[in-house]
């Protein structure tokens, strides 16, 4: 796709070029180095925390606060992306990114440097919590800036497919956090991976704020924001015109965004639960357990465009429907075969659960998010009620380990819960109106006309 302007009579924006490729490049980088950071603190936490930043008195209890504070980061978001929303909205999407990454790179290379509880007591934790409250507050602006720059640059006709590379670089972002881990956890003893080989990751990070703000300068603000602040319509309260126009779709989304519970349920929960043998009496070795979530995030990253493409053919909700249910009732069958020791049958049901059937909504729903949503407060409504439901699962992990303690039937309990969470998401996604056949100008309006499938393909063939 080559840089174009809309033509004349388009409901697209006419005054100024779109870059597609360049935007998706940009978006996948950023959301890949940023949430590398987000999610080396979710391995250290499932790994790690329970046993160097609390006491070690009581294992169930260390588990259960060390999810807690992965959880405290989600509980930023929403502030984050009020912030950051309103950022976006009324200074550009390219701003917010590029403060974004700063912020994130930053937290994320002061936890290297932390001391731990044996050597400071409670500071130790007080200062971990303090520093995920910073990663928290950056991500809250991460997936609605990435995916807003990206789909107002897309052409007509393919803003689910190339949308959906923000999503294929988070995906790629938890493949580094986790592979970054495994030659860590599989090669240095016990003593010296807790003691100063967690820490690695951590420092790497420093490379985000470097490489993250030369991706995101070089990305050029997007045609339809340009055309607002020309035309001086940008808004002054963002969050107040979004409650005011779209506050049911915001609650849509706060909705269907409780899904990701699935990968809560698979890379947080799911870890502690397969490799904390005193704990659950399973005992994978940590090694293993960072494999079983590279493969099925290589599968998502490999599947991921297919999704978002096939979602400009057939729309946006058939595709999240489907996800949601199909992807929330294989976690029993996932948890049943941890339980079970089973690391042939891990393997096969994340692949399918996570790597496979999750991404009809994990691939689909940036670009459908902020369909939902007018341009004026696009980012800000996608940013709040995204990461509304996201904190509400965020404490998911810790509520696990005290309803599913060692001795229950964890399958049965937490598969329940997660497969609520998916009717909840499923449902939400059936009430709203379907966005793909619908201009970018349009979009955001109840009464906002449907081009025909038959020009909608014509346009798409040309795109």
């Amino acid at each position: 796709m080559r840089d174009a302007v809309a033509e004349p009579g388009s409901h697209e924006p006419r005054e100024f070029q779109k870059s597609p490729r360049k935007a998706a490049a940009s978006g996948w980088m950023g959301s890949a180095l940023e949430y590398y950071d987000f999610f080396i603190y979710a391995q250290a936490a499932a790994l790690v925390f329970p046993t160097i930043f609390f006491p070690e008195s009581n294992p169930q209890i260390g588990i259960i606060v060390a999810l807690a504070t992965f959880g405290v980061g989600y509980v930023a978001r929403p502030i984050g992306a009020f912030v950051l929303g309103h950022w976006g909205d009324t200074h550009g999407r390219k701003n917010v990114l590029v403060l974004c990454m700063l912020l994130m790179g930053a937290s994320t290379f002061l936890v290297a440097l932390l001391p731990t509880y044996q050597q400071v007591g409670l500071l130790a934790p007080a200062l971990l919590v303090l520093l995920r409250l910073v990663q928290g507050f950056a991500v809250g602006g991460e997936i609605s800036g990435a995916s807003a720059m990206i789909v107002e640059h897309a052409p007509f006709g393919r803003r689910g497919y190339y949308a959906s590379y923000t999503l294929q670089g988070v995906q790629a972002g938890q493949i580094l956090a986790a592979a970054v881990f495994l030659p860590l956890a599989a090669l240095l003893p016990e003593a010296a991976f807790e003691s100063w080989g967690w820490r690695i990751p951590f420092l790497l990070s420093a490379l985000v704020v470097i490489a993250g703000y030369v991706i995101r300068r070089r990305v050029d603000e997007t045609p339809v924001f340009q055309e607002e602040a020309a035309h001086g319509e940008v808004p002054k309260a963002p969050i107040v015109q979004a409650v005011r126009e779209s506050g049911r779709d915001m609650l849509r989304v706060v909705c269907m965004a409780l899904m990701n519970a699935v990968p809560v349920a698979t890379t947080v929960f799911g870890a502690t639960y397969a490799t904390n043998e005193e704990a659950y009496g399973i005992g994978f070795s940590a090694s293993t357990y960072l494999w079983i979530s590279v493969v099925g995030n290589a599968v998502a990253v490999l599947l991921i465009p297919f999704v978002g493409n096939l979602s400009d053919r057939i729309g946006r909700r058939p595709c999240i429907i489907v996800g949601a249910l199909g992807s929330t009732a294989l976690s029993f069958a996932y948890l049943y075969a941890i339980s079970q020791g089973s690391v042939v049958g891990a393997f096969v049901l994340a692949i399918l659960m996570w790597g496979v059937v999750y991404q009809g909504y994990n691939a689909v729903f940036p670009a459908f998010y902020q369909e939902l949503f007018p341009t004026r407060t696009r980012v800000t409504a996608f940013a709040v009620s995204q990461n509304l439901g996201t904190m509400i699962t965020a404490f998911l992990p810790a509520l696990y380990a005290i309803v599913a303690p060692g001795g229950s039937n964890v399958p049965l309990i937490v598969g329940g819960i997660t497969f609520g969470v998916g009717i909840i998401a499923a449902t939400a996604a059936w009430s709203a109106r379907e966005t793909h056949r619908v201009h970018m100008n349009d979009l955001g309006r109840d009464d906002a006309p449907v081009v025909p499938r038959e020009e909608y393909e014509r346009i798409r063939a040309s795109a």
